[in-house]
């Protein structure tokens, strides 16, 4: 069953079983996520070959063949009307709480010197109601070198990256880590307001501009 919620580089089914749609891509046989947000579901749709009847035949002829599509996975940040959710993948927003081991997708709300604020969105696969207030501090960014860290250079405001809860904090905020290769920023936006895509593990790339920006690359499932 694909997942409820995506982000981009997760895979989301094999292509045997799933069509790409708008937000997604095919790649090594899979469907991967392009885009973050709810993942829907369309149905197959049948479709049947007709075929002219030749003159002057009484022989019964056999059925029109007909095709079978896979159902498409897309992504939208708003679910059209028409898309086809089954109830048993609805999750509602919720305020579940995060607990110590959970993946979450956050947005940095703030940076400063020895820490990165963020705003946790998603806890697992399910979306939060209310954000949840968490903290990269420095130590916690990557896992070595952490002295020689700077925290501008691997995060900016804006940037959604995905991380992992360390402990249950103090009583404002939760403590996250993004120390292995699978966390850090999964989204980012230039300084001249585009989408930008990984490179490597240190930088995105404007793809209008050309221009590139250090960031703390999560490492695509």
């Amino acid at each position: 069953m694909p997942p409820v919620f995506a982000y981009p580089g997760l895979s989301l089914g094999p292509s045997s079983k799933y069509a790409a749609g708008p937000g997604t891509h095919e790649h090594a046989a899979h469907i991967i996520a392009s885009l973050a947000g709810p993942v829907l579901l369309s149905p197959p749709t049948t479709t049947t070959t007709t075929t002219a009847s030749p003159p002057s035949t009484t022989d019964k002829l056999p059925p029109p063949p007909t095709t079978t599509s896979l159902p498409q996975l897309s992504i939208a940040r708003r679910p059209p009307a028409s898309a086809h959710i089954p109830s048993s993948r609805l999750v509602a927003a919720t305020n579940v709480l995060p607990a110590v081991h959970d993946l979450v997708l956050a947005k940095v709300t703030r940076l400063q010197a020895r820490q990165v604020t963020v705003s946790i969105c998603v806890v697992g696969e399910t979306a939060c109601a209310d954000g949840f207030a968490g903290v990269v501090r420095r130590e916690d960014v990557r896992g070595w070198e952490v002295d020689k860290v700077v925290v501008g250079e691997g995060f900016r405001v804006g940037d959604v990256l995905r991380g992992v809860v360390i402990s249950l904090g103090d009583q404002s905020s939760y403590y996250l880590s993004t120390a292995r290769n699978e966390l850090g920023v999964i989204m980012a936006t230039s300084e001249d307001g585009n989408t930008m895509y990984p490179i490597s593990w240190k930088e995105f790339r404007d793809p209008v501009t050309g221009k590139t920006e250090s960031r703390k690359v999560a490492k695509p499932f």
